[in-house]
């Protein structure tokens, strides 16, 4: 996944841009303007409201950014959580999360409970930022799928492969809120 966040150069935190990738509409990594923070949760990489990023890896805004993302759903049996979602990401090709077993759900998911199928979620708030290269690529017992796939269910590793292609993009719109986008 590539984006671009917009120069704002007179707003502060949240201002900046704000956004984020939700990971089955339930776990949010943040994209904002961070350029230059501490790299906290709530800034750019950070897993929001639980884990602050190893390095701020955020390049200035209005320069195209990636993410890699592996995300690997939590399980469920019978309705109850038995294993934590768990993902590893790398932000502009540095590792700044990996292998990290999600406890809880980040602010903003679903209500459903955790382990169960759900979107990827481009959230927007308003902010003028731009996606591009987003590919999906299944990955167990060897098969994967490049572009646009049905949802994942809870027993599959979904990545996020961030890559100068030309490889086209489709998201639809959630009407629920006109800056949010699902795929």
């Amino acid at each position: 996944l590539e984006f671009m966040l917009p120069f704002r150069p007179l707003a502060r935190g949240q201002g900046r841009g704000n956004s984020g990738l939700y990971h089955v509409d339930m776990y949010e990594n943040q994209i904002l303007d961070s350029f230059g923070s501490d790299g906290i949760h709530n800034e750019c990489g950070g897993i929001y409201s639980i884990k602050d990023s190893a390095v701020n890896a955020c390049f200035p805004p209005l320069t195209w950014q990636t993410y890699d993302v592996e995300f690997t759903n939590a399980k469920s049996h019978d309705g109850k959580k038995i294993k934590d979602a768990r993902i590893t990401v790398r932000l502009n090709g540095i590792l700044i999360h990996e292998n990290f077993d999600i406890p809880r759900k980040t602010g903003g998911a679903r209500s459903d409970a955790e382990g169960t199928s759900g979107p990827i979620k481009l959230q927007g708030h308003g902010n003028p930022l731009q996606f591009r290269n987003i590919w999906i690529i299944k990955n167990n017992k060897g098969s994967f799928f490049l572009g646009l796939q049905a949802l994942p269910n809870s027993q599959n590793t979904i990545c996020l492969l961030l890559r100068k292609t030309l490889f086209s993009v489709c998201m639809l719109l959630n009407y629920k809120n006109p800056y949010e986008f699902v795929i």
